[in-house]
Parts: C-alpha cells; sequence; structure tokens
C-alpha cells in the first residue's frame, strides 16, 4: 500500500516536473521565433501592409543602431518594457526585409565607444536625474543617407510603427516630393522684432504639422499674394486663405490646370486667426476665407458666415457643451485612404461644403456631420453652447465638411488673367487667350476642408518637455489627416495605413446616440418653458410701462396684483426650467453609469455563470454514476 502511494507521488511530481521543463522549452523556443498572435480588432500589433511594402522595396541593404541602456538598475519600468517591445518589433521588421535589414543593439555606457557612436548617429542621453542618463533611441542608414530617432518615448508608443517605417523609407528616397505651404496664419512661426521682444512678447514656432511634412516633403513657402506656383510643387496646402486675391486664385487654377494637387483648409470663422494676447472671441469677427472663384467654377459653395453644430458629435469643454465644437468618430469618416482607421478628429468651428459638382468632376464626401446638425451663425456658435443647444433644431441632412474632387478642372476664368493695376500711362490688360489653360489634360484631384483650425497645435497635439527635449504627442488623428491628404496627392500611400494607427481608440458611439436622444427628448420642454419665461419677463416689463404719469413708482392695486401673479409665474418657470435641466444632467450620468458598470461586471459576472453552470453539469454526470 506504501509503495502504491510512494509510486503515485513519484509520477505526479514526475508529471509537474515534465510539464515545467517543457513549458520552459515552448517559452525558449517560442522567444526565439519572435512571433506574435494579434488578437486586437483592429490589428494594432500586426506590421501594416504599407510597411511591408517599404520593406519590400529596399534594394540596398539598411542598416538600425538600437541604442538601449542594459542596466537594469538605471532604467525606469516603464521604459525597460518599452525597449522590449522596440527590439521585439526590430526584430519583426528584420524578417519581413528578408537580409535587407541589419539591426545592431548597443549599451552606451559611460565613457565607452557606443556611447561615443550614439553621439554621432544624433542619439543623446535622457536625463532621469541630476546625475544619471539612460539611452532608448536609434538611427537608421543606408549608404550615405542617415536619419536618427534622438528619443524613443513611451508616449509616443502607438507612434512606433510610423517612426520605424518613415525613417527607413526616408533614407532610401533621395528626391522628396516638392509641397508648397501658402497661409494667412504664421504656420512657418514668427520672428518677433528687437523692439516687441523688450515688450514682452515673443515669436512663434513653426506649426507641429508643418514639421511633420518636412519630415516626408521637400516644404516650401508660397507667399499668399503669389500670381504665379512654381511648376516643381507638385501639391500645394493650402491654409485659410483670408483676402486672397483673383490673381492668386488664377495661378491656382492654372496649377491644377496643368496637374497640380491642391489640398485646401478653408474656414468661416478661424479661431486662432488673432494677434498674440487678443481675446478669442474676437475671431468670431474676423472674416472667414474661401476660394469662392475657384468653388464656383467647381459647381460648389462655401458660406463663410455660417457654422456647422451637431448634437451627436458636440464636445464638451470647460465652459460646458460646445455643439459647434465637432469630435468626429469613424462614423463621420469616409472608407477613404485619407481617413482609413483615423477616428478620433477635433474641428472647431466648421463651415460646409454645398451644390452638386460641375460636369465631369466627381465628388467623394471624407468627412460629415451627422442628421443631427444644424447650421449656425458663426457669430453665436462662439459665444456659448449652451443657447444654441436649447434652441437647436436638427436639419435632418449630412453636411459635407471634407470632399475631393475628382476628374477633369475647366478654368473659373474663361477671360483669362485678371486685370491688375496698370502702370501710369497704361490702361489694365488681362491676358491673352493662347496664354493660359482652360482645361487639364488629365485627371486630377482636390481636397477641401472647412476648417483651419483642426491643424493648430492646441487643437491637435500636447507638447511636452520630456526630460530637456521637446516631445510631440497627438491628441487626435488631426496631423494624421493632412499628412494623408497630402501623401495620397502626392502619389506614395504606403505609410498612410501605418499613422492612421496613432490615434486608433474606441469611442463610445452608441452613448454618444443615446445622449442625444435623451437631450431631444427635453428639448421641447425646455424650449417651451424658456419661452414661456421670456413672455413673462416681456410683460412684467410692459406693466412696469403702462403706469400713469402721475404715479410715478406707485401703481394700481390692480396692477401690483397682476405683477405679484406674473412673477410668481416666473418663479415656478424657472423652478421647472432648474429641474428639468437637472433631469436631463441626471439621466446622462445614470447612462453613462450603468454602461460603466456593464463593462466593469460584465466579464467577470459571464465567466462566474460558465464556472457555476460547468459545475452543475459536472455534479450531475457524477451524481448519474
Amino acid at each position: 500500500m506504501k509503495n502504491k502511494q510512494f509510486e503515485s507521488i513519484l509520477y505526479s511530481a514526475g508529471g509537474v516536473v515534465a510539464l515545467f521543463i517543457i513549458l520552459i522549452a515552448f517559452n525558449f523556443i517560442a522567444g526565439l521565433a519572435k512571433q506574435r498572435v494579434d488578437l486586437t480588432a483592429e490589428r494594432a500589433f500586426t506590421l501594416s501592409a504599407g510597411t511591408r511594402a517599404i520593406l519590400n522595396k529596399l534594394d540596398t541593404p539598411v542598416k538600425v543602431r538600437f541604442y538601449v541602456t542594459q542596466d537594469a538598475a538605471a532604467m525606469p519600468v516603464a521604459f525597460k518594457n518599452y525597449a522590449q517591445r522596440i527590439e521585439d518589433t526590430l526584430d519583426e521588421y528584420r524578417q519581413l526585409a528578408k537580409g535587407k535589414l541589419i539591426i545592431e543593439k548597443y549599451d552606451p555606457k559611460p565613457d565607452s565607444d557606443a556611447e561615443d557612436s550614439a553621439r554621432l548617429d544624433g542619439v543623446e542621453g535622457q536625463m532621469i536625474s541630476p546625475t544619471e542618463k539612460i539611452y532608448l533611441g536609434l538611427a537608421v542608414s543606408q549608404l550615405d543617407s542617415k536619419v536618427a530617432i534622438p528619443a524613443l518615448s513611451p508616449e509616443r508608443e502607438k507612434l512606433l510603427e510610423y517612426d520605424l517605417s518613415r525613417a527607413i523609407a526616408k533614407v532610401g528616397t533621395l528626391d522628396k516630393p516638392v509641397v508648397g505651404v501658402m497661409s494667412a496664419l504664421p504656420v512657418f512661426g514668427q520672428r518677433m522684432n528687437p523692439m516687441m521682444a523688450q515688450m514682452g512678447q515673443r515669436g512663434s514656432e513653426p506649426w507641429v504639422f508643418l514639421g511633420e511634412l518636412k519630415n516626408d516633403f521637400d516644404v516650401r513657402q508660397v507667399e499668399i499674394t503669389a500670381d504665379k506656383i512654381e511648376d516643381d510643387i507638385k501639391v500645394l496646402v493650402l491654409v485659410h486663405p483670408k483676402g486672397i486675391s483673383d490673381a492668386t486664385q488664377f495661378a491656382i487654377d492654372q496649377f491644377i490646370l496643368r496637374g497640380g494637387k491642391l489640398v485646401a483648409f478653408l474656414d468661416p470663422s478661424a479661431y486662432f486667426d488673432q494677434q498674440p494676447g487678443a481675446n478669442p472671441m474676437m475671431a468670431a469677427n474676423n472674416p472667414g476665407s474661401s476660394l469662392d472663384k475657384l468653388l464656383k467654377a467647381w459647381g460648389l459653395e462655401f458660406d463663410t458666415t455660417k457654422v456647422v453644430a451637431d448634437m451627436t458629435y458636440m464636445s464638451r469643454t470647460q465652459s460646458g457643451m460646445a455643439p459647434a465644437v465637432l469630435s468626429l468618430n469613424s462614423e463621420a469618416a469616409a472608407d477613404d485612404i485619407v481617413t482609413a482607421q483615423i477616428d478620433s478628429l477635433l474641428i472647431p468651428f466648421a463651415g460646409v461644403f454645398t451644390g452638386t459638382p460641375a460636369a465631369g468632376l466627381k465628388q467623394t464626401v471624407l468627412l460629415k456631420t451627422s442628421t443631427k446638425s444644424q447650421l449656425v451663425d458663426r457669430f453665436m456658435a462662439q459665444m456659448g453652447g449652451e443657447q444654441i443647444a436649447n434652441e437647436f433644431k436638427p436639419s435632418g441632412k449630412e453636411f459635407a465638411i471634407a470632399v475631393r474632387l475628382e476628374g477633369k478642372f475647366k478654368t473659373a476664368f474663361p477671360e483669362g488673367k485678371p486685370k491688375t493695376a496698370a502702370e501710369p500711362g497704361e490702361t489694365n490688360k488681362t491676358e491673352s487667350a493662347e496664354s493660359f489653360l482652360k482645361e487639364s489634360k488629365k485627371d486630377n484631384a482636390v481636397i477641401l476642408f472647412g476648417d483651419a483650425d483642426l491643424l493648430n497645435d492646441a487643437v491637435s497635439v500636447e507638447i511636452q518637455n520630456f526630460f530637456g527635449q521637446r516631445i510631440v504627442v497627438p491628441r487626435n488623428g488631426n496631423i494624421n489627416l493632412v499628412q494623408n491628404a497630402v501623401e495620397q496627392m502626392a502619389g506614395d500611400s504606403n505609410l498612410v495605413s501605418i499613422r492612421s494607427r496613432a490615434s486608433l481608440n474606441r469611442p463610445f458611439i452608441r452613448v454618444k446616440k443615446m445622449e442625444a436622444a435623451a437631450r431631444e427628448n427635453y428639448q421641447a420642454q425646455i424650449k417651451a418653458l424658456e419661452d414661456q419665461q421670456r413672455e413673462t419677463q416681456q410683460r412684467l416689463n410692459e406693466l412696469q410701462a403702462s403706469k400713469d404719469k402721475s404715479q410715478r413708482t406707485i401703481m394700481s392695486p390692480e396692477q401690483q396684483r397682476e405683477v405679484e401673479n406674473f412673477r410668481k409665474k416666473q418663479g415656478e418657470t424657472a423652478k421647472q426650467l432648474k429641474d428639468l435641466r437637472k433631469n436631463l444632467r441626471r439621466d446622462i450620468d445614470s447612462l453613462e453609469n450603468r454602461i460603466k458598470w456593464f463593462n466593469i461586471l460584465g466579464m467577470p459576472l459571464c465567466v462566474a455563470l460558465l464556472g457555476i453552470a460547468v459545475a452543475v453539469v459536472k455534479k450531475r454526470r457524477t451524481s448519474a454514476r
């Protein structure tokens, strides 16, 4: 009996040891294979088709020097885990490149050759204390071309694949497409003159989107008054062309007809079109921007006196509801390469495009509102969101915020170049019919956005000081959107599917719809009470004004009773209105709490119920035996 027990214990112990050895061997072999199983719905941890295409195009070996501090005591846990993620990703790149990608790993210890190499490659140490620094960066090189990523921050983890793929693509490209940028806003930054500097004012840095474009393109500044777009410019990015002249529109017209691509950001109410230190609310008084001559020729209209408000996509700011500040998700975006996988956009005070494209042109709506949207006066939109929400009347139609036109374009200036101011002794002249193009020879494309504020740093990114280095973290997909648009127009779309993952999240689309429905149910009641309150106040004012001149401040007893009745009614109405708004907020909060608790308890409850069901079935089978 004892021998059998001993054998049973021995076999059990041996089985446990064998299983332990098998698990260790499996983990070791799996670690060598460097294969991952991606169970996320959006395949966030699977290298995209764009990365694979970039790696497949490599015809000359590319070397990646990865600099990472190996001292476990010096590396914070977050950096250590991120360094492992980078190394795993680089190994996956190496496998896909089929011998064309060489990975070298260095530990830049103080006063070592590896530290000198890091400095030569442009990778600097990041101070984590007054006396200690760590290295986490890399350099990509091919022949004489080199691109450095000085600091790989865990804050940009979602951009890791894009940063790596962009660096590899960049070293393999000799000639960059030329992109011209024309704007009435200081997108290239402002240098403050010495006199203004003495008064405490500072200049401004170039906008982040411009720096991102410079990583991939040869970016040139084009003056807003230009009467010709240079022939070597492939794509023109036009940002808030306030006060653009007919002569400049003609230059853009001819640029498009000879094959140039246009990405234009128009704006009926540019919030950031103001002088430093000015009141932001005064931006509503600034004239909007449009391309009236060109849009008319293309069959479109853009009303610069109206902005769009949307109760489904409205944002919440510190001041409360902001129906004219749109937080768009994937349902508002088309299934298009420009908006691919971008499901988080912040677009304040946007205009819309209406009309029917001219003959020969095809329109694709890239961004749109929901049916619970309405056009409102641009000044009222910036004054307060509560009033817009209370008086909201949904149009029942979807408005186009961004569109792409494709086809053969015809000139918006059939008479030729607009007249210009004549020199003394001369008469105004137009260009002869032979000196300008009347129609594009090949199909072309133009992308139009109804907002320019979406490119501003305050809307699109968060700038952090990371151990003395300037780190830019996307707030949303705004910067990705303009990059996707420019890349599509420039003819290279390999990076689009990679970059669009940077802002990927899971918005509560159903929750927003339920909130909008709840708010709509209360809308009519709130509006009726507010109208009743205004009528009561108006009647009180009329009673006050109806006193006899001899009465001065004394009213008759009948008037006093009527005033008291109206004041009582006014107080009751105010209380009902307050209770109604309180109930609205309570219902929305209750909805959010129910969904939150369902998400928290739903899965554990399902697992518990499944466990109970398995236990019951097992017990019944045991009893049956």
